[in-house]
């Protein structure tokens, strides 16, 4: 049934496409009417999005004009070129003419839909940089210019009204939101561009974050790019004097509290879902120069908790696995953890390596690349993977949850059912901490319905520039963090330290090495003690 369904999609794909090739659908999205630029958004509203360069460009530097008709050009590069972001890094100085020119030449080349330059998320982007750098784009340019520009700005938004539901990533829908009502705002039309974008715009979040205001997925990355979003539809409102609807003022006082809690609070990345280092501290210099505050005191928030005081940070993944509608990048790394002390990471997960390496996007989703426990080399949660992307098929829940947050003592108890279905088992661990002592006391139990024997494995990933010593009597693991020293012991089980990958920068990976505990369970309750002390 799953490849009779794929085959009669394909054939329904291949129809599709040929009739948005077709002029038919060319009229249907030529109905605009002429109407002039009204507002004209700032170009720095979108420095939380776009990587300003400090050397600026100037437009006569490249030949724009031939480049569209260069077939050796890569598929990446022409992605770039058609989204048309480049204008950002232009110097103001740069000459109107020519900049107008190169435009004029990408329409008189792709007035009709085609499916390279004519992408969803492209033509979305392409609409918000040709609006936001309008003052190269359109200024001083002559009547039959505008006119040529106001229709294809309206042709492209009409194809994103036919195409956004059709869309199939969340992050991409957003995008083509944002053009949609930055056209109505430009345009003043609040009938046909506006309305529609901000009805959506509030379906879409109804539908993808949860009552606090936290994504779905549980993606840390994604809970700051819709908060990005939000305000930048929130600064165009503001800036172009009509009314901020109340909707994007409550996503947004939802969606802050979780960056407060995820961010803000630690000023460190955690690496849960999908995460990589980031460069946020940009992004909060951005909030602050437009107005943005944002608080939250919680310790258990969207499914993580996180304890801290001045020096130490301990957090966990003590959530459940999403939705699989919502588990593209979901990492099944129940009660995995991670500790911060005095600003670097003591013990850290391996981090998220990206859709374009499929092999090392399914191993940095692995269990095994999360410091939390395996059972016979097999994942908490199983995948399937479609069209390229890992989707969960069979997830887990947290069955206990437990925190004590004191001044000297500090513990988070929690329990999941990753394993109850192919091996009757539950997983449950409790992590103390002694602030005087500076002191981690961990157990993993691994409780079993019925009593059978299987291999485990308990991880501890390290950053890439942590060293790691195992001392001659076979016992102790010396943990060297920059000035610091920590030592790893376990009781009764063997302790060893392994080679892996750690994917924490985006796109990329390097050797790291993690802690590792191995054993047989032979008991129904399996009680395996482990702690990590500063020295």
């Amino acid at each position: 049934m799953i490849y009779i369904n794929r085959f009669f999609f394909n054939i329904f794909d291949k129809i599709r496409e040929l009739y948005l090739h077709s002029n038919l659908y060319d009229k249907k999205i030529s109905k605009t009417y002429y109407q002039n630029l009204i507002y004209k958004p700032s170009p720095h509203l979108l420095s939380s999005l776009i990587k300003y360069q400090k050397k600026k460009f100037r437009i006569e530097d490249f030949a724009l004009n031939e480049i569209w008709d260069n077939k050796e050009i890569t598929k990446k590069n022409l992605r770039k070129l058609n989204n048309f972001y480049w204008l950002f890094s232009l110097d103001l100085k740069s000459s109107k003419k020519n900049t107008q020119s190169v435009i004029k030449n990408w329409m008189t080349l792709n007035h009709k839909y085609n499916s390279k330059s004519w992408n969803f998320d492209l033509t979305a982007k392409r609409i918000i940089a040709w609006l936001s750098n309008y003052n190269l784009t359109y200024e001083d340019s002559n009547e039959q210019y505008k006119i040529d520009f106001n229709t294809m700005i309206q042709k492209q938004t009409n194809h994103l009204i036919n195409e956004i539901n059709k869309s199939k990533f969340v992050e991409d829908k957003l995008i083509g939101c944002a053009s949609i009502i930055l056209v109505g705002l430009c345009y003043q039309d609040e009938k046909k561009y506006l309305l529609y974008g901000l009805n959506l715009i509030k379906k879409i979040s109804k539908i993808t974050l949860d009552n606090s205001g936290f994504p779905k997925s549980r993606s840390i990355k994604q809970l700051i790019f819709y908060l990005k979003y939000y305000i930048l539809i929130r600064e165009w409102f503001k800036e172009s004097q009509i009314n901020i609807p109340e909707h994007i003022n409550e996503i947004i006082y939802y969606l802050g509290q979780g960056y407060a809690f995820v961010w803000q609070n630690l000023k460190s990345d955690i690496l849960y879902n999908g995460n990589n280092i980031s460069d946020n501290n940009n992004f909060d210099n951005y909030l602050q120069r437009l107005g943005y505050k944002f608080k939250n005191d919680n310790q258990d928030y969207g499914g993580y908790i996180i304890l801290r005081n001045k020096k130490m940070c301990l957090t966990m993944d003590a959530g459940p696995s999403p939705n699989s509608f919502f588990s593209k990048d979901y990492q099944s790394g129940a009660l995995s953890f991670e500790i911060i002390s005095n600003g670097k990471k003591l013990i850290s997960n391996c981090g998220y390596h990206s859709e374009t390496n499929i092999k090392l996007n399914h191993l940095s989703r692995s269990t095994a690349a999360q410091n939390t426990l395996v059972i016979d080399d097999n994942s908490s949660c199983k995948f399937r993977n479609s069209d390229k992307s890992f989707f969960v098929t069979r997830g887990l829940k947290i069955t206990k949850r437990e925190t004590i947050f004191e001044k000297n003592y500090w513990k988070i108890n929690a329990s999941h059912d990753g394993y109850q279905k192919k091996y009757n088992t539950i997983h449950e661990r409790n992590i103390e901490f002694y602030p005087g002592e500076e002191t981690f006391v961990g157990c993993d139990k691994i409780l079993k319905k019925i009593n059978k024997n299987y291999k485990f494995d308990i991880r501890f990933h390290v950053e890439p520039d942590v060293k790691l010593m195992k001392t001659q009597d076979g016992k102790s693991i010396l943990i060297e963090l920059e000035d610091e020293g920590w030592k790893f012991t376990c009781d009764n089980y063997d302790i060893n330290i392994d080679n892996g990958l750690y994917f924490g920068n985006k796109n990329s990976y390097i050797d790291n090495q993690n802690i590792f505990i191995s054993g047989i369970s032979n008991n129904q309750t399996e009680d395996i003690k482990w702690q990590i002390k500063k020295i």
